[in-house]
């Protein structure tokens, strides 16, 4: 292992490890961290995001049959004929001949799919776009977090200090990847674990090292590797889940399929990490995307290939271990590609794509409108977006993570319209009739958020002694707003915030069986 990898790794999963211990933090006048539980509601919900590296070819994809005709003019060097395509029931769309696992899941009410998916102003190149993609931002704006990073950040307040806790033992999110990925950056510090391959993972959790010289040498790589693994604070954490799965369903021998292997043992080895990030690369098809002989096969054959078997196995083997109704999958690329297609057998870099969900609880079926294809199009011409990246997003946090309007607008910089991702019964258990966090039977919900005076504090009490308090950023109680014994049922109360300089604080309630905190943010 290089030096400069094993600083990076255990740099970054020891920021996990506590600065301060809660004695020390008393002692200051400071509320005990470990104390403010995590903000997202008491579910077991877990997000799956597949990155699809490189711009995946959406047209190629999910296939407009009713614009058959006019796409073998545009794109002859790749078109896919008729007879080759999964029909969907009920729609004039096919699916790339690859894609069998999921027609199937289609057919079963196990997926989603959205086309049309972009943003306005579109930026062709790789890097740019993934950051856009991954910060969740405008395309002419910079910014240096991610949109599950802020989300992480409201959620899980004053990471990396006095994390892991009794609340939360695990990683906030894990990645699959070389790097931490600007998706899980928080506005102070990143919020993921990475896993560099599968095999990083099985050396972390298995006992055996892997195969080492007989040398010197290897002697020392295998010290440096158990101090390593020692230095991991979730190290344990992820064995111990590990090791409660002794068996799992058959997956193929690829990439993907192991990435998403080891994310299934996670969960149901009890992990309460409540999302994790993989990815296939490959999909910057300029030149040979499609087969001389056969535009069914090539490298979007293989690569969408592995993406379906992977999920099939993924699918298959989450209820083989009981946990399908706990995982929601979505797949994501930087952009789609060109409806012309190039002289090499491939596309250049495009605009709108498809999204795909799958799991249990999806709102099933297809979303968006016939694309207006036509013979006249030139190379410069692209397929527009129809839904912004960022109502997909947004609809995600409320639908799956059940996080309520406020904490969903820090998240995404922003207000968008959401869409029906995930079935409405999804959060039931975790939100109230009018849309407010709900923990166990009481929650407390603060509006507006970003706040400029007066804010709208509003909680439900359980019939006993309740508590409302402001605490700064480090968790030192500024004042208690609120405080007596309320009736049970629902109470709306305005606090003055006029008194506070703007900055980020904490609104926590405090009954006598639970402890609820909310991050908002005083312009």
């Amino acid at each position: 292992m290089k030096r400069r990898d094993f600083l990076h790794k255990s740099a970054h999963i020891a920021a996990g490890t506590a600065l301060f211990g809660n004695a020390a933090m008393a002692k200051a006048g400071y509320a005990p961290l470990n104390a403010l539980l995590p903000i997202n509601p008491d579910n077991d919900h877990v997000l799956v995001v597949i990155y699809l590296g490189g711009g995946n070819d959406g047209l190629n994809t999910v296939v407009p049959l009713n614009q058959l005709s006019a796409l073998s003019r545009l794109r002859p060097h790749v078109f896919l004929p008729q007879n080759q395509l999964l029909r969907l029931p009920g729609t004039e769309v096919g699916l790339h001949p690859s894609l069998p696992g999921l027609q199937e899941f289609y057919k079963e009410g196990k997926l989603k799919i959205i086309r049309g998916v972009g943003y306005p102003d579109q930026n062709y190149s790789h890097f740019r776009s993934t950051d856009i993609w991954m910060s969740g931002s405008d395309a002419d704006q910079l910014v240096g977090s991610g949109w599950l990073g802020r989300y992480l950040n409201v959620a899980y307040p004053n990471f990396p200090e006095e994390y892991p806790n009794q609340a939360m033992p695990d990683p906030l999110s894990i990645e699959m990847g070389y790097a931490n990925s600007l998706l899980f950056q928080g506005p102070l510090t990143n919020m993921s674990v990475v896993l560099q391959g599968e095999s990083d993972f099985y050396e972390l959790v298995e006992d055996d090292p892997q195969d080492l010289p007989d040398t010197l040498y290897g002697n020392r790589l295998a010290h440096v590797k158990l101090i390593r693994k020692h230095s991991q604070v979730y190290g344990k954490a992820m064995k111990e889940a590990a090791d409660k799965i002794s068996s799992q369903g058959d997956y193929p021998d690829t990439s993907l399929a192991q990435q998403l292997k080891i994310v299934a043992r996670l969960i149901a080895g009890g992990m309460k990490t409540p999302i994790y990030k993989v990815e296939i690369d490959g999909f910057d098809t300029h030149s040979n995307q499609v087969a001389a002989d056969d535009p069914t096969k090539g490298e979007h054959a293989n690569l969408l290939r592995e993406l379906d078997e992977a999920i099939v196995a993924f699918m298959k083997d989450i209820e083989l271990l009981g946990i399908q109704d706990r995982v929601l999958g979505m797949t994501f690329s930087e952009f789609g590609r060109r409806i012309v297609s190039n002289a090499s057998r491939g596309t250049d870099h495009g605009a709108a794509g498809p999204m795909f969900f799958f799991g249990n609880l999806v709102d099933a079926g297809l979303m968006g409108t016939d694309y207006n294809i036509h013979g006249a199009l030139t190379y410069e011409d692209n397929l527009e977006y129809q839904y912004d990246f960022r109502q997909i997003y947004g609809s995600v946090l409320e639908q799956w993570l059940c996080v309520d309007a406020s904490d969903i607008r820090t998240s995404l910089l922003n207000d968008f319209d959401s869409l029906p991702v995930v079935h409405p019964s999804a959060c039931n258990a975790v939100t109230s009739s009018n849309g407010l966090t709900e923990v166990g039977k009481s929650w407390v919900s603060v509006n507006p958020n970003p706040i400029l005076a007066d804010v709208l504090v509003t909680f439900e009490s359980l019939g006993e002694h309740l508590s409302v308090e402001i605490l700064d950023i480090q968790g030192r109680k500024i004042r208690t707003v609120i405080q007596g014994k309320y009736r049970a049922g629902q109470h709306k109360v305005w606090v003055t915030t006029s008194d506070l300089s703007a900055g980020t604080y904490i609104f926590q309630v405090i009954s006598k069986d639970f402890r609820q905190a909310k991050m908002i943010q005083k312009l």
